[in-house]
């Protein structure tokens, strides 16, 4: 299944962009908003795309464009670092996607999906530079602190129940791929939990990947580097897909327009358009919120 990239054109329109503006685009990704960002950018204008996987930066998404381009494989929570080292010291616009590419979901090797069956990772990078992966969660972590993920992370009904599921399966053998998980999961809900159309085990690995990434605390650090990087009437557009994320960026966003900081505008977050979820169901919970910096 192809990506597709969600509020496209909200997003990019959102910026506000002229054309010898250096642009940051924190989710690289699929090069969806990359290809659209390049096409308002001239040759005095700056591109600089980041993604934590290393697999997603490729060059020719983009295609023939006229901007300086900088594709750098790193998490966006170290965003200061990577300006630096590229000796740019503000950004005019600053966009990131929360969503995920199809490609991570087809591919079983990280741990993603519970649709391929592969190694519980559920890493952005090298599950080697990680202080640790979904399996030593499931594994060595207690079973209140598992509900309290499974609970805080992802609002799953019944976090205890999959909690003392998995403490009782992992005493007979270690979990250690998506589809023990998935079976452990399947076994601890009640039937009707079954019946959904969604698979029972999303929320679930949505938490585990949370826990792992930490990505709820990048998100915050982010937007604090973000904005103070951003150069005055500069734009920073933000597109999350749940709502423990969309709660981060309105909270986070709030305090800086309480601050006299930034200006939110619109007021209500932007979602897709009627056209836009039939050609794209995916994109139904997906909420874009923008802050300017005030001058």
């Amino acid at each position: 299944m192809q990506h597709k990239t969600v509020l496209l054109h909200e997003a990019v329109d959102g910026l506000q962009l002229s054309p010898n503006d250096t642009v940051v685009d924190a989710t690289f990704g699929s090069g969806g908003h990359a290809r659209e960002i390049a096409r308002k950018l001239s040759k005095g204008g700056c591109y600089i795309g980041i993604d934590a996987d290393a697999s997603a930066l490729d060059e020719s998404k983009i295609g023939d464009v006229s901007p300086h381009i900088h594709l750098v494989n790193d998490n966006f929570a170290n965003l200061t670092n990577i300006l630096g080292s590229l000796k740019v010291e503000k950004v005019d616009a600053i966009l990131a996607d929360l969503g995920w590419r199809m490609e991570q979901f087809a591919d079983g090797s990280k741990g993603f999906s519970f649709m391929h069956d592969g190694p519980l990772h559920m890493t952005f990078g090298n599950p080697d530079d990680y202080s640790f992966t979904a399996e030593d969660i499931i594994n060595d972590w207690e079973e209140l602190v598992l509900a309290d993920i499974f609970f805080g992370y992802a609002e799953e009904r019944f976090a205890r129940r999959i909690a003392r599921k998995i403490v009782e399966e992992r005493k007979k053998e270690r979990i250690s791929t998506t589809f023990q998980l998935v079976s452990v999961i399947e076994s601890a809900l009640p039937k009707m939990a079954l019946r959904k159309k969604t698979n029972p085990a999303t929320k679930a690995f949505q938490a585990l990947r949370i826990a792992v990434n930490d990505e709820l605390t990048v998100l915050e650090k982010f937007i604090k580097e973000g904005f103070a990087l951003l150069a005055p009437g500069g734009r920073m557009a933000i597109i999350s897909f749940h709502s423990i994320e969309d709660r981060v960026v309105k909270h986070s966003f709030r305090e800086l327009a309480e601050a006299d900081l930034g200006t939110v505008f619109p007021k209500k977050p932007i979602i897709p358009t009627d056209e836009e979820l039939n050609d794209n169901p995916r994109a139904r919970s997906a909420k874009l919120r923008i802050i300017t910096k005030n001058l």
